[in-house]
């Protein structure tokens, strides 16, 4: 399945994404949730009556230009972020290839959606863009184990961009990451989840970032030095994953900083994420007014 949340005139909507626009899943008559966390914590049987209103003749459904598109999950409770989970650009920024996961955090502040503007904070010089992979938690878990069964915890995936201040990322001797990552719209993400029913291996998928047209990043996921399982098993050691959590997976080598010289973002840019089997995430670049 495909799965937006888009704003209609009843408010945000859990919604199925077919080729000519969003199906309201609410406004059927098979009782289905309004918000996507609880569709992602619903019982296979919900999750497959939400399929099957793609064939309803009484379904509610939105042209694509006539609502606004929301994040996939607006409200997520944690937004979690791997660094450096790409060897090669762990390389590219003089690093050492990490022996366990590098965990950072963004804020609900930083979350928008495909199509809202990055806004460029008037107090940072040098504001980076990453394409990441993103995995939509759509079961509790803890301790998940290291295994394929892993997979039983992952409700979908969309795509993600983790625009970074790094003026701010690397400032002082303690280079405290999360300053810098989480100034308000700095986590678009969508345009769209796929579950995982359509999407079956994460490890294996092109990833691009396009800046105004120019592709910057080209990479593929089989680069990741931590898996999804491995991620999975190492997060729900210290915190309860649940329904809705995002998991920001990391970023392939192209980003600007590393660049000679810099390509850093700027007002009127457009910034475009592609992840193969999910779609196009993309956002304006604006000044902060």
């Amino acid at each position: 399945m495909r799965l937006a949340s888009i704003l209609t005139p009843h408010g945000a909507r859990a919604a199925l994404a077919v080729s000519d626009g969003y199906i309201d899943l609410r406004a059927t008559d098979r009782g289905l949730p309004s918000r996507m966390k609880c569709l992602l914590a619903a019982s296979p049987a919900i999750r497959k009556a939400a399929a099957e209103t793609a064939f309803s003749k009484n379904a509610v459904k939105y042209a694509t230009n006539a609502v606004k598109l929301l994040p996939p999950v607006p409200d997520p409770d944690k937004i979690l972020c791997i660094g450096l989970n790409y060897r090669d650009h762990a390389l590219e920024g003089g690093k050492a290839i990490p022996a366990e996961p590098v965990l950072f955090g963004k804020f609900h502040n930083a979350l928008v959606a495909h199509g809202d503007p990055i806004k460029l904070p008037k107090v940072a010089q040098k504001v980076d863009y990453e394409a990441e992979l993103v995995i939509v938690i759509g079961k509790t878990g803890k301790h998940i184990p290291n295994t394929d069964s892993a997979f039983e915890y992952v409700g979908g995936y969309t795509c993600g961009h983790d625009v970074s201040a790094r003026d701010w990322q690397f400032r002082g001797e303690e280079k405290q990451w999360i300053i810098g990552k989480t100034f308000d719209t700095f986590a678009p993400t969508g345009p769209v989840l796929v579950t995982t029913d359509e999407l079956t291996n994460p490890h294996k998928l092109q990833i691009q970032l396009r800046l105004n047209g120019t592709t910057l990043q080209n990479s593929n996921t089989k680069e990741f030095i931590f898996g999804v399982p491995h991620l999975l098993w190492y997060l729900s050691q210290v915190v309860t994953l649940e329904p809705g959590d995002l998991i920001f997976t990391g970023t392939p080598p192209g980003v600007g900083i590393a660049r000679k010289p810099p390509v850093l973002l700027k007002p009127g840019d457009v910034a475009e994420v592609e992840v193969e089997g999910i779609g196009v995430l993309k956002n304006p670049v604006v000044a902060e007014s």
